[in-house]
């Protein structure tokens, strides 16, 4: 895709993602900033922020574990590993995402039964256990492209199924299946 055709489907998926009733009434959201070919957040991150949400974006530790810092505008983000974009302000600790109301996770594909194929690293994975361990319950939502909602993508023990995809066209909810 051409940085034109990232940034359109961004605001797509912004506009989609904002019709979310959890994303409505969220006060926090634990979001990310897209690097690369990943549908943009920007839109969506700036969108929450106008509506006084607080957004938090995560900063990537060097175990691969997340630290999360307030996101307080793209002028406010500092190159980091991997080529990724973090906030520059305090950094809140790897416990500040089980006060979000909603977190948003990137992917590079969801099944109909709302399993995630992550990248590999393992950092979400780290915090959706976290969340669990908390008690915490945000709703869980994968951001993608169309065209990366499969019928099945590989799962592990440890994996855990999110709420909803949101892809430029529309919204798809899943049940999470019993563990």
């Amino acid at each position: 895709m051409t940085a034109d055709d990232i940034e359109k489907a961004g605001a797509a998926l912004a506009c989609r993602a904002l019709e979310l009733p959890e994303l409505a009434g969220a006060a926090t959201v634990a979001a990310y900033v897209s690097v690369g070919g990943e549908p943009g957040t920007h839109a969506l991150r700036e969108a929450l922020r106008v509506r006084g949400v607080r957004v938090l974006l995560p900063v990537l530790l060097e175990d691969d574990d997340l630290d999360w810092g307030e996101d307080e505008g793209p002028g406010r983000l500092a190159p980091a590993r991997r080529g990724l974009l973090e906030p520059e302000g305090p950094r809140l600790g790897t416990e500040a995402v089980t006060g979000a109301d909603v977190v948003l996770l990137p992917g590079l594909a969801v099944d109909r039964r709302g399993m995630r194929l992550g990248r590999g690293g393992g950092s979400y994975d780290r915090v959706l256990a976290r969340l669990a361990a908390a008690g915490a319950d945000p709703a869980l939502v994968v951001l993608l492209y169309d065209g990366e909602l499969l019928d099945e993508v590989p799962e592990e023990p440890h994996d855990r199924p999110v709420h909803a995809a949101v892809t430029p066209s529309g919204l798809h909810r899943f049940t999470p299946r019993p563990r």
